[in-house]
């Protein structure tokens, strides 16, 4: 980090300047220029308040010159993460495809979809048993009861169990469920944050609806900064002035977070998109541009899905999806 100082700025005010700057533990290298000084901080600079320091009198402007994220950060981290959720390994050359409802709805329900997803190669059950919804009067789901069929599901299949928490005070109740899904309007939840980063559970962490990339990792660092360092990304779509679908699928986050961070990427076509038809060309597109798995709901009869039947595949629809996406996946772009 660089801070500009203004024009005619008196010596005792620099020296102040420092004197905080290194009571934070920071060093300061000090370059004298005809027209301005600027003073360079060496050592961790992601605990600085770039606007508390921008906001000073005798400061024209503050510029980062290093990314504010360390754990998350490729720069230190060059290897690609496997992420291991119970066997089934995501990240560094390992694809996936998490197939499910949107809601978990009957042990009957919930089985059929996981073997018939499993027969069509998916490699983990998602299933909401918590579902945060715009209205209060929409489906919000069984709860307990919906991860313990998912747990019946998982005897039933060996599919690991993906579902999201929506609350610290669930967290017990999470405890049989493989991968922790963080959703979108929880990013930046940082009380949960901080709880997930000290449990020893891999983390699916969602893109929030209107987040930039960067706020993305400063989530992904909350939870890594607590100890707990296996997290999932996954892109759902952002709010955009688009109306034709749900939201707008960025997949340029693919290559962008390829060079930024060693951490998995995985895209959610159907919250993306929010129409079954455009799942397949999305899910295609994703795959091809190096993606590291897909998120893809499936339910066995969508026209009545108690959530998010329209977005929903059949499994039939899913099993067509699934040889489409094998079949690009020895040619999917390659990140270095």
């Amino acid at each position: 980090m660089i801070v500009v100082l203004r024009q005619n700025t008196k010596p005792e005010q620099m020296e102040n300047l420092q004197a905080w700057l290194h009571s934070l533990g920071l060093e300061t290298h000090i370059s004298q220029g005809q027209n301005h000084t600027i003073v360079g901080l060496v050592g961790d600079t992601s605990k600085i308040d770039m606007d508390l320091v921008g906001s000073m009198d005798i400061v024209e402007c503050v510029k980062r010159i290093q990314e504010p994220f360390k754990n998350a950060n490729r720069k230190f981290h060059n290897e690609d993460l496997v992420v291991d959720v119970a066997g089934v390994k995501i990240g560094g050359g390992n694809f996936q495809i998490i197939a499910g409802p949107c809601s978990v709805e009957s042990r009957e329900q919930v089985c059929y979809i996981a073997e018939q997803v499993k027969k069509s190669g998916a490699g983990l059950l998602r299933g909401g048993a918590f579902k945060p919804r715009t209205s209060p009067y929409a489906f919000q789901g069984l709860k307990g009861e919906g991860i313990e069929l998912l747990q019946e599901a998982k005897a039933q299949t060996g599919l690991p169990i993906v579902s999201e928490i929506m609350n610290i005070t669930h967290l017990p109740m999470f405890e049989p469920v493989d991968l922790i899904q963080v959703g979108a309007r929880n990013m930046q939840n940082f009380d949960l944050l901080r709880e997930l980063g000290k449990i020893n559970k891999p983390i699916l962490l969602k893109r929030g609806l209107a987040n930039t990339i960067d706020e993305w990792l400063m989530s992904a660092e909350y939870i890594m900064a607590g100890g707990n360092e296996n997290i999932i990304l996954c892109e759902r779509g952002i709010r955009t002035f688009e109306t034709r679908t749900r939201n707008t699928l960025d997949l340029s986050t693919i290559p962008v977070l390829k060079r930024l961070t060693h951490l998995p990427i995985v895209i959610d076509p159907s919250h993306a998109l929010g129409y079954a038809h455009m799942v397949k060309p999305m899910a295609m597109a994703a795959t091809a541009a190096g993606a590291d798995g897909l998120m893809i709901e499936v339910h066995n009869d969508p026209t009545h899905a108690l959530c998010d039947g329209a977005q929903s595949l059949t499994p039939e629809a899913f099993d067509d999806v699934a040889k489409a996406v094998f079949q690009i996946r020895p040619f999917a772009c390659k990140y270095e």
